[in-house]
């Protein structure tokens, strides 16, 4: 059985959604020390009993191989899900564990601009009719690898906690559809 383990830098709280439609936990949830004012790990994540590994804030490659390497299994057979995971993994986890893939809010195969951080802001501030989110491969560029799942939303009249509401929605879906289909 493929060993999941998911990263995320907000508060984790799609983690915890995917799980409880997928009826499976994951095997490893990691996350990153919290910079004063972010916010905090989402209840219905710690409910869920798996694992939590705090990594510091700019982890380096040494602080990926130990957590990943807890695992004690082969890199083919670790699936690597990023929901947020607002830092760069490095090249060398990149080559050594292939399945890694990334949920962006973000319609990047239409709208490249949105790209990077703060991808909804990006799409608001250009008034934008449409948006949505993409699952896609992890590679050394940000937001540049294959995009296997995309689905398209109307935006625009959509207020700014709106937006974040329907992304979220949205993202919960397609990972639901691609871990089910592929994976789990």
């Amino acid at each position: 059985m493929v060993k999941w383990v998911t990263f995320f830098s907000q508060t984790g709280s799609e983690i915890a959604t995917i799980s409880k439609k997928l009826n499976r936990l994951p095997d490893l949830i990691v996350t990153n020390n919290r910079p004063a004012g972010m916010r905090t790990i989402s209840p219905k994540l710690l409910e869920l009993g798996v694992p939590i590994v705090v990594l510091p804030n700019k982890p380096d490659l040494v602080d990926y191989v130990q957590v990943l390497d807890q695992l004690f299994v082969l890199p083919n057979e670790t699936l690597i899900t990023l929901h947020g995971w607002l830092r760069i993994v490095p090249k060398e986890i990149i080559e050594k564990y292939y399945y890694i893939f990334n949920g962006h809010p973000g319609l990047i195969n239409k709208y490249p601009e949105l790209k990077g951080k703060d991808p909804q802001k990006k799409a608001w501030d250009l008034n934008l009719p449409t948006s949505g989110c993409v699952i896609h491969k992890v590679t050394e560029g940000v937001d540049e690898g294959t995009v296997y799942r995309s689905k398209e939303i109307a935006i625009r009249n959509l207020n700014m906690d709106q937006l974040f509401e329907e992304l979220h929605e949205t993202s919960v879906e397609l990972w639901v559809s691609f871990l089910k289909r592929h994976w789990l």
